[in-house]
């Protein structure tokens, strides 16, 4: 069963996803459980259009990318390691800013 979410880019995280700031997705059923680990990866493979190394670093998101899950910082959900769960919101802020 597919497993349907929204995902959403700005502070000019966007810019690295053609400047489309919403995605509504619809995650592969998979016979592990989703994660935010997991659908990194598949954002990366899937969505990223540019630059990646703005966006990840290693498997997880570069610092300075905020992450809210449901309106609710990552860290308090266990961040790579959160189920994710049918219709869930997914945020991903840059704070980062050249100068």
């Amino acid at each position: 069963m597919k497993t349907p979410i929204t995902l959403e880019f700005s502070g000019g995280a966007e810019l690295l996803f053609d400047k489309v700031k919403k995605h509504n997705v619809e995650l592969p059923a998979s016979e592990k459980k989703w994660t935010i680990g997991n659908l990194l990866l598949y954002i990366k493979d899937n969505l990223l259009k540019e630059r990646p190394e703005l966006f990840m670093q290693g498997e997880t998101v570069r610092p300075g990318i905020l992450v809210l899950v449901n309106d609710a910082d990552w860290e308090l959900m266990g961040e790579l390691d959160y189920e994710i769960q049918p219709n869930d919101r997914i945020v991903f802020i840059s704070t980062l800013h050249g100068g």
